[in-house]
């Protein structure tokens, strides 16, 4: 006998008891982010390896260590997707949608691709959404993003969180930073993990977002990137602190929030619920200004996040969503030469949007019932000798038990009626 196949390290199946779930956050972010005038885009699930390493940034651990590439049969290195974000910008700037309209608002749901190590909340193949507004340099759009995913948890009753912000300045700003942290974190050099001391070489910055106990220590006394920021950053960090204050939403300033990703720039944030343990982030993101032109566009200024659907199932009172999972009517038949009746009604009744379930197993009538049950639907329709006799069923409301006995053409006005 072979070994049995299973799923592959970091994937997993999804199956219908948790289904409900999925497709009724889908929803839900399809009608909220409609609420904001974001449109949806779709890109495709594998594109250009070059894509990645020149958006991301070829030091990125996301390019160096994690991305799922291969050449096919034409000489093209390929990708599978680890993030959207330049996918999304890869099609504003192919499509000219910048020249269609002055901003943009876009979200996505997608399905990603990182090797990383699996644990609590993070996969191999996992799920996001996220939203990309194209077009406005203002501070003011940081903030309607920002509002937006901090809403968004709001909404579905998610407790404990935590918004954190933090501005990251222009290009100039973080060299000028990186030279003067450099030469901090060059006292500690010894002391720093093997992973630190190659991003010490390549990205120091990265090194600020240390999850060690003993370079958490070091960090404290790091020189601060706010305390290097140009007036016209200040002032624009500012504004979006304002406009935060304005719409009552708490947030933590953190010097030490740089995101992982080369194209950031300006404001940065993260919200974090104290729900998830280590693995803490519900979604990341920020401004940059700098990525379209850098993939081949004309300059456009833009800001955007990306969240975990795997994480935010984590963190949801599933209790208390508004899921129906039962069924609407369950057809019984006592013999299979009823079988006929029992596939015509219920087609007659999905044409009314209700959900019917049928035996398929003729099995018997006490079978039947238990199934009915565990199905828990509201009513079960039976179809038996004296009922086709007198052209007609019984339909029983599994609640409370009381019968009620209803001709063939009347049974679709009967429910209507409910």
């Amino acid at each position: 006998m072979s070994d049995l196949i299973k799923n592959i390290k970091g994937t997993q199946d999804i199956l219908y008891e948790e289904n409900d779930i999925w497709q009724y956050l889908e929803n839900f972010i399809h009608h909220y982010l409609k609420k904001y005038g974001y449109s949806q885009i779709r890109t495709p699930i594998f594109e250009s390896t070059y894509l990645f390493s020149r958006s991301i940034g070829s030091q990125t651990d996301i390019v160096s260590k994690e991305m799922y590439s291969w050449i096919d049969q034409g000489g093209n290195h390929l990708t599978l997707k680890p993030e959207s974000t330049a996918s999304v910008v890869r099609s504003f700037i192919q499509h000219k949608l910048g020249k269609k309209n002055p901003i943009n608002k876009l979200y996505y749901i997608d399905t990603l691709f990182r090797r990383e190590r699996p644990q609590k909340g993070r996969f191999r193949q996992f799920n996001q959404f996220g939203v990309e507004a194209l077009g406005s340099k203002y501070p003011e759009q940081d903030v309607e993003v920002i509002a937006l995913a901090y809403n968004f948890y709001k909404s579905l009753n998610i407790d404990n969180l935590n918004l954190k912000i933090n501005s990251i300045g222009s290009p100039e700003v973080r060299l000028k930073y990186k030279d003067v942290l450099t030469k901090y974190l060059l006292q500690y050099k010894n002391k720093l993990s093997q992973i630190s001391q190659v991003r010490l070489e390549k990205n120091p910055l990265r090194i600020l977002d240390t999850k060690v106990d003993f370079e958490i220590e070091i960090i404290k006394n790091a020189p601060h990137i706010l305390d290097y920021l140009n007036k016209e950053d200040k002032n624009h960090f500012s504004d979006v602190l304002s406009h935060l204050d304005s719409l009552s939403i708490d947030y933590t300033v953190d010097y030490k929030l740089v995101r992982g990703l080369d194209y950031y720039c300006h404001t940065v944030f993260e919200i974090l619920s104290d729900n998830l343990g280590s693995q803490d982030a519900l979604c990341g993101g920020g401004r940059y200004d700098y990525l379209v032109e850098e993939l081949g566009g004309q300059t456009t200024p833009a800001f955007g996040f990306a969240a975990g659907i795997e994480r935010l199932i984590l963190v949801l009172n599933k209790k208390h969503l508004p899921i129906s999972k039962s069924s609407d009517i369950y057809i019984v038949i006592t013999d299979k030469k009823y079988l006929e009746y029992s596939l015509k009604i219920s087609d007659s009744l999905r044409a009314e949007n209700l959900i019917v379930v049928n035996d398929l197993l003729r099995r018997s009538l006490k079978s039947q019932m238990k199934d009915a049950n565990r199905l828990n639907v509201s009513h079960t329709i039976i179809i038996g000798d004296e009922e086709v006799e007198n052209k007609q069923v019984v339909i029983k409301d599994m609640k409370s038990g009381n019968q009620d006995y209803i001709k063939f053409d009347r049974i679709k006005s009967y429910f209507r009626n409910k």
